[in-house]
């Protein structure tokens, strides 16, 4: 529990979840309407996104406007490519559209972006940096999305490694955290499109991933 006499530095961690992350803006107004300040900010996939508008200061009810109505066909395009069927560099320039050119150093709160080397399979952080970069790495469904190429590494959804960003918030002195998780409880429908299977599946082994770990701290 958060204890305001303190005043700690505070934390936000969002989580990845495709087509949920609405409800990531859910949790910006509770925080607003509670006026609990928020120092550090990290995503994962479209947790990425959200923070990513949240960090560089943009007004909640704006943020809201962008991810109720963005549908598959505003961020990506399709790409002949063996590595994937579509191109997200359309959410790219989403970002660039309503945040401009930046880099993630010149956000107004502290923010870290999670991705995943897929020649690796270890996870990257994003602090600095290109920041459109940084958050198409981070929402790039692998299979869906070809893998955006940054520092020499083949990049995709940070949600492999680490669906909620609680470590990079830790690392950055954040003293109490908020983890947000918005693929717990979530309810499955039947796929309708390639897209869809693909999502389903990565959300379903992230979440059996999750339900394991916290299974196995339970008993240790």
């Amino acid at each position: 529990m958060i204890n305001f006499f303190d005043d700690p530095k505070v934390g936000l961690a969002l989580g990845g979840g495709a087509a949920l992350g609405a409800a990531h803006i859910g949790v910006l107004k509770a925080l607003e309407e509670r006026n609990i300040q928020i120092t550090y900010v990290s995503g994962t996939s479209i947790g990425a996104m959200i923070g990513a508008f949240y960090a560089f200061g943009t007004e909640i009810k704006k943020i809201e406007e962008i991810a109720v109505n963005l549908k598959w066909l505003d961020v990506s395009s399709l790409s002949i490519s063996k590595m994937g069927l579509l191109s997200n560099k359309k959410l790219g320039n989403l970002i660039r559209k309503h945040l401009g050119d930046v880099n993630i150093e010149d956000a107004e709160k502290p923010l870290a972006i999670t991705a995943t080397d897929l020649s690796s399979g270890q996870k990257v952080v994003f602090k600095k940096g290109d920041l459109a970069t940084a958050v198409m790495a981070s929402t790039c469904v692998p299979g869906i999305f070809i893998p955006v190429e940054s520092d020499g590494k083949m990049l995709v959804d940070g949600v492999l490694v680490e669906n909620v960003p609680i470590q990079s918030l830790k690392t950055m002195g954040a003293e109490q955290i908020i983890a947000v998780d918005i693929n717990a409880l979530r309810l499955y429908k039947k796929p309708d499109d390639i897209i869809e299977v693909v999502t389903n599946a990565l959300d379903i082994a992230i979440e059996n991933l999750s339900n394991l770990s916290s299974s196995n701290k339970c008993n240790t």
